[in-house]
């Protein structure tokens, strides 16, 4: 027997191709809509069985919302979260604001399909390893690992960081050393300083690495460290 759901995404293409699959194995799908904003609004409407809600960033704060709401006002309605690749923090969010499961975008429609199956069930429907992932971080929080990104700008000195900026901007050495009023070489110290101290073996890789942590949004406006060209550098501060 069909399940009776909903397909909600932000993006509308995904949701009207993941409906219409749907629809050709003999699901009754009430409405595939965009955006996931006013999804909440929607399946309090309409209750179906099962709803596939879309999300980009399940970390983003407010990103289970729409989950809370429905789960409030409509119990008995089991939401599916679809979404990337999880973190087991975004799999553990969505778990504790109401949520059923959660399934990848790019999973096989076989897959979402077992999915809703399990959902309208009452199972969880998530891969066994996300589900102890995320039920690790809900019973124990305290053991989340520190802020990588804040941990390795404290490693940094302030001169260190704007060469860091600079190099996640793709200035070469010649135009660190100008931009920063330093010599070539004293530019090349500070970036293989950099490296070393982020571990790792390249300008590309530091600059992935700085732009993976929230390192470079905590930096500030770190230009203010450079003493205007024709300058040299004194004391590391």
């Amino acid at each position: 027997m069909g399940v009776r759901l909903m397909v909600v995404d932000d993006h509308r293409l995904l949701a009207e191709a993941l409906a219409s699959a749907l629809k050709l194995r003999g699901h009754r799908v009430l409405a595939a809509a965009a955006p996931a904003a006013g999804a909440a609004e929607l399946v309090i409407a309409r209750a179906p069985e099962v709803c596939l809600l879309g999300t980009a960033q399940p970390a983003q704060p407010g990103a289970f919302d729409p989950v809370v709401r429905i789960k409030r006002e409509r119990p008995q309605v089991a939401v599916l979260v679809l979404g990337p690749v999880p973190s087991p923090r975004g799999i553990a969010s969505a778990f504790a604001a109401g949520a059923s499961g959660y399934v990848r975008h790019d999973e096989r429609i076989e897959g979402v399909e077992r999915a809703i199956i399990k959902a309208r069930a009452g199972e969880a429907a998530v891969a066994p390893a996300l589900l102890q992932g995320a039920f690790g971080e809900l019973l124990n929080p305290a053991a989340q690992p520190d802020d990588e990104g804040q941990r390795l700008l404290e490693m940094l000195t302030p001169r260190e960081i704007e060469v860091l900026v600079r190099v996640a901007d793709g200035e070469d050495t010649r135009l660190i050393a100008a931009g920063m009023g330093i010599a070539p070489s004293t530019a090349r110290t500070h970036v293989q300083r950099v490296l070393m101290k982020l571990g790792v073996g390249s300008r590309l890789e530091a600059a992935a690495l700085a732009a993976r942590t929230g390192l470079l949004e905590r930096a500030g406006p770190v230009r203010q460290y450079g003493r205007g060209p024709g300058t040299e550098a004194g004391p590391e501060p």
